[in-house]
């Protein structure tokens, strides 16, 4: 069975196709990886054609869940759909990508919830995503995130056009701090999926 990694967050906007997508093809080359777009808009559906990740709608999950695939990254809507809870549940780690800004914060507390429902809140990780360089506002919000008793990870994603342009480029490998930070993080996901 496959490993489940869901990125999941009810405010828009925030990178999760982008993070999901970026993550995914930072490891297609050492194992059998896919995406399941279960996001509307479909933007990473709409991509399929173009991408060397396999990519597939919301309606292949149950054939995806008893298949060959090493690990499967779930892109999720903007809001919180009656599936969030069945999805919690079936996941190995629960990213929560996040802008360092005070709304985005606000909205986290209803993600929070579904994924404390879940019982698999010691599989969740915050992200700080699209994060702007020299600002002390990251580290105010990282204070505000102290009350979920959630981690957040140690890599920051930057606002850098490289991730903008990597669904069109198949990743950021022409970036190296770009690369960097999707290796980082990566690593810090793997290590949660080997604790369990």
């Amino acid at each position: 069975m496959p490993k489940f990694i869901l990125i999941t967050h009810q405010k828009g906007g925030v990178g999760k196709s982008t993070l999901a997508f970026n993550l995914a093809s930072n490891i297609k080359d050492v194992a059998k990886t896919c995406i399941i777009d279960m996001d509307y808009q479909g933007s990473l559906n709409n991509i399929k054609n173009l991408s060397d990740i396999s990519i597939f709608a919301e309606n292949d999950l149950k054939n995806i869940i008893n298949s060959d695939y090493d690990f499967v990254f779930i892109d999720t809507p903007p809001y919180l759909s009656d599936r969030l809870s069945e999805l919690c549940s079936l996941a190995d780690v629960i990213v929560i990508p996040s802008k360092a800004g005070f709304l985005d914060i606000l909205a986290i507390e209803s993600t929070i919830k579904f994924v404390e429902q879940s019982g698999n809140k010691n599989k969740a990780l915050i992200v700080f995503n699209m994060v702007k360089p020299n600002t002390s506002l990251t580290d105010e919000v990282k204070q505000q995130l102290n009350e979920y008793d959630i981690p957040v990870s140690k890599t920051m994603i930057s606002d850098l056009v490289s991730f903008t342009r990597s669904v069109l480029v198949n990743g950021v490998h022409d970036n190296s701090n770009a690369q960097n930070q999707i290796d980082n993080l990566t690593k810090e996901i793997l290590t949660l999926i080997s604790r369990e």
